[in-house]
C-alpha cells in the first residue's frame, strides 16, 4: 500500500524533530516549499545535499499518435519539472527493498 506524505505531516515532523511550535514549523515549511518553487519558477535549479535535485527542462514540439484512434497529434513544446536523486538517496532505496 502506497502512502503520501502531506503538507501537514511535514509540519508534523519539523514540530517534533527540532521543537518548533506548530505554526513555526507550517511556515518553515511552506517558506522552505516557497522558495523551491520560486527558484524552478525562474529557470533555476534546485539542489539539497544527500537528497537530490529539482531543475526544468524544455520539451520541444513533436508528434503524437492518439492510442485509440491511430490519429497522429502535434505536442507542443512546454516545460517539465524533472528530479534526480542523489546517490545517498538511491542508495537508502535500495537498502530498504533488500532489508
Amino acid at each position: 500500500m502506497e502512502k503520501t506524505i502531506t503538507r501537514a505531516e511535514l509540519s508534523e515532523a519539523v514540530y517534533q524533530e527540532v521543537g518548533l511550535s506548530r505554526n513555526e514549523s507550517a511556515e518553515l515549511v511552506e517558506a522552505v516549499l516557497s522558495e523551491m518553487s520560486d527558484a524552478l519558477t525562474r529557470g533555476e535549479s534546485v539542489k539539497i545535499s544527500s537528497f537530490g535535485s529539482f531543475s526544468v527542462r524544455q520539451k520541444g514540439e513533436r508528434i503524437g499518435r492518439n492510442p485509440k484512434t491511430g490519429e497522429e497529434v502535434p505536442i507542443l513544446p512546454r516545460k517539465v519539472l524533472v528530479f534526480r536523486p542523489s546517490h545517498v538517496l538511491k542508495n537508502r532505496i535500495n537498502k530498504s527493498l533488500n532489508a
